[in-house]
């Protein structure tokens, strides 16, 4: 077998839609307008977004920053709550989890609102805001305030160059518009032209649904205004700023708006910020636009493509031909979901759309993206738009280290460590604990108390989560600089757990007391519902995977040998990664209660099998095996991130075929936004992930399911092709993927057989990789 690629990286930058032989067409494209936001084209650098709706007569922008938040800095810690842990820990170890959860209700949650019940716009807890509306009215020879008849429409985005595009004629003339938010000088721009000298007429304005005021100054349109803190009212201010550049036309201000008439071409210039860590905000505004301002829109176009290239040409996917391509992409996900087979394309359009989404919601030294990424059009988003840590979050990112962006795992450093201080009075609050908790919400401010409600509010599980996707940027970077940064969040969280484990009656395990599996309810023998427990599986499972990983940091680093071998001890007391139900399943909970729900959404439990290696098909069959059938009772149909979950499970078992046909599921195309818990999971027209309602989750962790079919390393070796399915078998390339210990791996396959390989380093090492069933041991390349 030859261990070269047959096209040289060397020689040849590989990115899809370009060179070296299978170009691909890496775009969604529409033929008509948005009927609905969630059918609009997402743009964003990280900071900005907008999304067009590509309306002909009234084009509607929904801006975005992803720093927009309402609420502010809170104490909603229960500072007596540690005086009621022995009572709840006593019924608990009395088998009276009812009453232990009626006490944690009444003694053991949050100070006040918390999270509003996922409704915090107006209490301290905050809500991810949508920026704004911009609107362009325009008037075609006359048509007034009616709809123009239109042809020749096309609405597009391009993956390979993060631009959005919109094309129609209206009277015989071709209209053309262009859209990016740019990855070089930090603006939305915009561009309008007309096919016809002077054909161009409009109205622009801004708006949102509350708290602002617009005026105009000079030719700059301004909206500015103050968010809700949740106790006096004068919370995040932010500004938008847009600036028309015309030419052949003339420009009318208005108090609220700018009028164009007779141009030939218009282009908008929309800067914003919020004083969100920068009181400069706008002072620092203003500059932004007229340094935007004062560059040809040709250079500000250029340098954006190769600022977003940098990032999105390191990674490409060929999994054959599509007959599909030539549909409107709203089409196509209804031909896909009825015969996959003619398509391949689609999964890959949806792979690098996840890797495309990823780039364009996060930023280094910013925000990690959150509920939406930073697509928002409400002022009140669905469950305050905010970080989740029962799985959201944490999916968010599942796709980002094996996709080759390992630095866009950096701003979720930044958020937890922000929350340490924090964590660490909650620790002490309801826990009398050392290091610091964090629940199952959190926001920008820092919130780390439990939720309102002791069934979902009392998981314990979100810190100690948080650390895996922690430890696997240095599990796949290597960065030992990075690991000592991050050491003390490690510790923390390692030192919270082992002060609080408690030894369970039945068995003499070390387990944590009270705890939730996340969002999931059992049936007591009274045939009461309960959520309360002690040693759900995920915790015990959490709890000896970092215990492990900070024993060996602690080694790594040469430092804490007293705390790593007290952590040896306690893991030699913990559970096991899981027990095996009479039924076969792997229990969810220390005993074997039958669940209130067999299809529940959450599937917590399996986090031994992902995101963690605590079980695999070669080490740990059994367990595994148990994984499978835990998989079959649940069933597949969910709510979309939940499928993406699911098709993650079945990727490390080696099922590729039950994984495709989640896959498969999870893009079934839906037009439903109503909040809904159980299944009808999908996608919408323009590619996002529906709950429903939208929530960018289901793209992230599909976009790592295919990552996780087609190469995993978690096993001490890398696998190419472990989980594929029959529909990829047939031929296939990969460049640039990114394996544990720092290496990029590039393959070929044919008939389901690995044809051509690449491992590539820093420099030359030994590394381990699994084809055909046998693990051999390789000298990398050096890149």
């Amino acid at each position: 077998m030859k261990r070269t690629f047959l096209v040289s990286l060397a020689s040849c930058i590989v990115f899809l839609g370009t060179t070296c032989g299978y170009a691909q067409t890496l775009k969604l494209w529409y033929d008509k307008p948005a009927a609905m936001w969630e059918a609009t084209l997402p743009l964003g650098n990280g900071r900005l977004g907008m999304m067009p709706d590509g309306g002909v007569h009234k084009e509607t922008i929904v801006l975005n920053d992803i720093t927009l938040w309402s609420g502010s800095p809170q104490d909603a810690n229960k500072y007596t709550a540690h005086e009621h842990l022995p009572a709840i820990r006593s019924l608990l170890m009395q088998g009276k989890n009812d009453e232990a959860e009626a006490l944690i209700n009444k003694s053991f949650v949050c100070e006040g609102e918390g999270s509003g019940r996922g409704s915090g716009a107006n209490v301290p807890f905050g809500c991810y805001q949508v920026l704004g509306n911009l609107q362009v009215e325009f008037s075609y020879n006359g048509s007034g305030t009616r709809e123009p008849a239109f042809t020749n429409y096309n609405r597009n985005l391009s993956l390979n160059d993060a631009l959005a595009s919109t094309s129609f004629t209206v009277n015989n003339i071709a209209y053309t518009r262009e859209y990016f938010t740019s990855f070089a000088d930090d603006v939305d721009v915009v561009k309008f032209t007309a096919g016809k000298k002077g054909a161009l007429t409009g109205t622009i304005s801004l708006d949102r649904p509350e708290r602002f005021i617009t005026s105009v100054y000079k030719d700059v349109l301004r909206m500015s205004g103050q968010l809700n803190n949740g106790t006096d009212g004068k919370g995040m201010r932010y500004e938008v700023l847009v600036k028309p550049v015309v030419k052949d036309g003339t420009i009318t201000l208005t108090d609220k708006s700018i009028v164009v008439k007779g141009a030939t071409e218009i282009i908008l210039y929309i800067a914003a910020a919020t004083d969100f860590r920068n009181a400069g905000f706008q002072e620092q505004n203003a500059e932004t636009l007229k340094r935007a301002t004062g560059k040809p829109y040709t250079t500000l176009k250029k340098e954006h493509i190769v600022n977003y290239r940098k990032l999105f040409d390191r990674v490409s996917v060929d999994l054959g031909a599509s007959v599909n391509e030539k549909l409107p992409t709203d089409k196509r996900l209804e031909a896909f979901y009825k015969n996959p087979e003619n398509d391949n394309g689609i999964p890959v359009l949806f792979y690098q759309f996840g890797r495309y989404l990823t780039i364009s919601s996060t930023r280094v030294g910013l925000l990690p993206p959150n509920l939406q990424g930073l697509w928002a059009n409400q002022v009140q988003t669905p469950w305050n738009g905010d970080y989740h840590l029962d799985v959201n979050v944490q999916m968010n990112h599942w796709p980002v280290e094996v996709s080759n962006l390992s630095e866009l795992n950096l701003p979720l450093a930044d958020l937890v460590s922000g929350m340490v201080p924090s964590g660490e009075r909650t620790a002490k609050a309801y826990y009398n604990a050392e290091g610091w908790v964090a629940h199952v919400i959190t926001n920008i401010w820092g919130y780390t108390e439990p939720g309102e409600d002791a069934s979902w509010g009392s998981t314990t599980s979100g810190s100690g989560w948080l650390c895996n996707n922690l430890w696997e940027h240095y599990a796949f970077t290597k960065d030992i600089a990075y690991l000592k940064q991050i050491y003390p969040i490690l510790k923390g969280s390692a030192q919270f757990y082992s002060s609080v484990l408690v030894e369970e009656p039945k068995h003499q395990w070390l387990v944590t007391a009270p705890s939730v599996s996340p969002e999931n309810s059992f049936v007591m023998p009274s045939g009461k519902h309960v959520n309360v427990c002690m040693g759900p599986t995920i915790d015990n499972q959490i709890t000896r995977e970092l215990f492990t990983n900070v024993i060996t940091a602690s080694e790594l680093l040469n430092t804490d040998a007293e705390f790593r071998e007290a952590l040896r001890k306690k893991l030699l007391k913990l559970p096991p990664a899981g027990q095996i139900a009479s039924d076969g399943r792997l229990m969810e909970w220390l005993e074997e209660y039958p669940e209130a729900d067999k299809k529940h959404r959450h599937i917590s439990h399996l986090y031994g099998l992902y995101p963690a290696s605590l079980i695999t098909p070669d080490r740990t069959p059994a367990f595994a095996e148990a994984c499978r059938k835990t998989l079959e009772v649940r069933g597949d149909d969910s709510p979309g991130w939940s499928k993406a979950y699911k098709l993650l499970f079945w990727a490390r078992l080696r099922e590729g075929n039950r994984a495709y046909k989640l896959l498969r599921e999870l893009l079934l195309p839906t037009y439903d936004t109503h909040i809904n818990y159980g299944g009808g999971g999908g996608t919408y027209p323009n590619m996002l992930s529906a709950g429903p309602p939208f929530q960018i989750d289901g793209n992230f962790g599909g976009t790592a399911g295919i990552a996780e079919m087609l190469l995993q390393s978690h096993d001490g070796y890398i696998e190419f092709i472990p989980a594929i399915p029959d529909a990829w078998k047939k031929s296939g390339r990969v460049t640039g993927l990114k394996a544990r210990g720092n290496f990029i791996a590039d393959f070929e396959w044919k008939d389901g057989v690995i044809t051509n390989y690449k491992v590539a380093s820093a420099k030359p090492e030994k590394v381990k990789i699994k084809i055909a069933g046998k693990v051999q041991e390789i000298i990398s390349q050096k890149q």
